[in-house]
């Protein structure tokens, strides 16, 4: 700002000295006159000027030139003044910035010093992580392939959805042979692609889809597994005690509608709403017993009982709704599985594989999870997934896994549509969980994660 300053005196002497500064006879009718000029200590410019007479400035050309120049003066002043509050701030900033770089440099320094440290920390993690990675690329580059496959069959789908419009329009357009041919080669191929899917480990459970509106509370309903394509038959039972009625239905459109095809009446009275149709036979907890029942359904009898040892019954281990819910049957991928609490493991879940002919125990795996805390349970490849709640707000909070023995807590939410769930199982061959919601019958579609088996794997 002192250089500005004397920048600006320096040409104000300049512009007055250009007006003649030598004169010493001062007449005011001759315009402005400078008396006077020097320099203050600070270098600015001190001067002494005559004004001109009032009636004569309008005439006197060198006052206007000095007004002119004046209004320079003091614009390139304004000018100066922003350029120096510019500068100042941007001063601030530089500081600013020193003190940030200044930082850095200490973060830089002291990462420097401990490089080695955490080298040294990390180095085996990152490398067991590889190691983890690795088997996975192959798994990646078929991921790569069925993947465009996919996207192909999406393709063809869609191609065949506008066909299939353009029949409801117009009967009798495309030859339906040729339709219904390429309808059975896509859904060969799309059966292939699914083969290749391992088991896989539950994700997302997203619905529920209402079925249907009847019955009790609670109750069960389900289909068979292992049933054939073409076999999509209903079980259904009503109520957790005091019945021994199951409902037979040829299909889901028949259930809806309440079109029976057959009613059982069993030997015995079922205890709970755990039961699991599979393989063709009903397998269910006899009431007031730990007896386990297998029941076939084409036969009409009994093929096999037996007592499931230790096994808590009637209400001394149930799931947090009750209802003698004590023994949960179920099936997956794998096979036939029991569920259940002992008092040699403190209350506390049980998983049993079950013989399906003889229902004898194949293994046993006792987890920490009591099962008074859980609402309810399912099979998916061999994992127990345990909830913690039948009513709102109830959520798949722990998983337990056959095939490793270990266990973990999940966080996996679901809609509970209708507030209380005293049914709940996952099929395998629909993949999706049925329910029993409060006198609804209901089905969950699950997401898993899948891994394909490539050709080095068969």
């Amino acid at each position: 700002m002192q250089a500005t300053s004397n920048l600006l005196n320096l040409l104000l002497l300049s512009l007055l000295a250009g007006l003649d500064p030598s004169k010493t006879q001062i007449s005011p009718k001759e315009g402005w006159q400078v008396y006077s000029s020097a320099q203050d200590p600070d270098g600015r410019c001190i001067c002494t000027v005559v004004a001109p007479e009032q009636n004569l400035c309008s005439r006197d050309a060198k006052s206007r030139q000095l007004r002119q120049l004046l209004e320079k003066v003091q614009n390139m002043s304004q000018s100066i003044e922003v350029l120096n509050l510019r500068t100042q701030r941007d001063f601030q900033y530089v500081l600013k910035m020193e003190t940030q770089m200044k930082g850095l440099k200490a973060k830089f320094r002291q990462i420097e010093d401990d490089r080695k440290t955490l080298m040294t920390k990390h180095f085996q993690e990152l490398k067991e992580k590889m190691d983890e990675l690795l088997p996975l690329i192959p798994v990646l580059e078929q991921y790569k392939t069925d993947a465009k496959l996919i996207t192909h069959f999406k393709e063809e789908i869609r191609n065949l959805s506008a066909v299939l419009t353009g029949i409801q329009e117009e009967i009798g357009a495309y030859d339906y042979e040729e339709l219904h041919q390429r309808v059975l080669s896509l859904e060969t191929r799309l059966r292939d692609c699914m083969k290749k899917l391992t088991c896989g480990k539950l994700m997302k459970i997203t619905g529920p889809i209402t079925v249907k509106t009847s019955g009790t509370r609670f109750g069960a309903w389900m289909t068979d597994p292992l049933a054939s394509e073409k076999n999509n038959r209903v079980w259904y039972m009503d109520s957790y005690t005091n019945n021994k009625i199951v409902r037979e239905y040829k299909s889901i459109a028949d259930f809806v509608s309440g079109a029976e095809s057959r009613t059982y009446n069993l030997p015995f009275k079922w205890a709970g709403t755990n039961h699991v149709v599979y393989n063709g036979s009903l397998y269910f907890n006899k009431y007031q017993s730990n007896i386990i029942i297998k029941y076939s359904f084409d036969m009409g009898r009994v093929l096999a009982q037996r007592s499931l040892e230790y096994a808590g019954f009637h209400n001394v281990y149930p799931y947090t709704w009750g209802g003698f819910s004590d023994i949960d049957l179920m099936a997956d991928e794998i096979g036939l599985w029991a569920v259940y609490a002992t008092n040699q493991n403190a209350g506390n879940i049980v998983i049993s594989q079950l013989n399906q002919d003889t229902l004898e125990v194949l293994k046993s795996w006792s987890t920490g999870y009591p099962k008074r805390s859980a609402g309810e349970s399912f099979m998916i490849c061999g994992t127990l997934y345990v909830t913690n709640s039948h009513l709102t707000g109830a959520k798949v909070y722990y998983s337990y896994s056959t095939k490793t023995s270990t266990y973990e807590y999940t966080d996996i939410p679901f809609h509970n549509q209708y507030f209380h769930i005293s049914m709940l199982d996952y099929n395998a061959r629909d993949r999706a969980l049925y329910a029993w919601n409060n006198g609804h019958q209901v089905l969950f579609n699950v997401t898993l994660f899948h891994i394909i088996k490539t050709e080095d794997d068969t």
